[in-house]
C-alpha cells in the first residue's frame, strides 16, 4: 500500500474515532465524574478522558508514516 493511501485511510479513521470517542467520553463523564464529590478525583477523571484518545492513535500514526516498500 502506498503512503498516500495509508495517510488517507488513517485520516478518515482518526476523524471517525475522535467523534465516537468524544461522544463516549461525554457519556462517561456524565455518568461518573459529575457524580463524584471530590474535586481532585473529578479532575483526574476529566484528564484521563480528555487524553485517552491519544493512546490508540500512536500505532495508527506510526502505520501512516511508514515508508513505501
Amino acid at each position: 500500500m502506498r503512503s498516500r493511501q495509508r495517510k488517507l485511510i488513517g485520516a478518515v479513521f482518526m476523524v471517525v474515532f475522535v467523534i465516537v470517542y468524544a461522544l463516549a467520553a461525554m457519556m462517561l463523564a456524565q455518568v461518573t465524574a459529575l457524580k463524584v464529590e471530590s474535586g481532585a478525583l473529578r479532575l483526574l477523571i476529566f484528564a484521563l478522558l480528555g487524553l485517552g484518545w491519544a493512546l490508540p492513535m500512536i500505532p495508527l500514526i506510526g502505520w501512516m508514516e511508514r515508508r513505501d516498500d
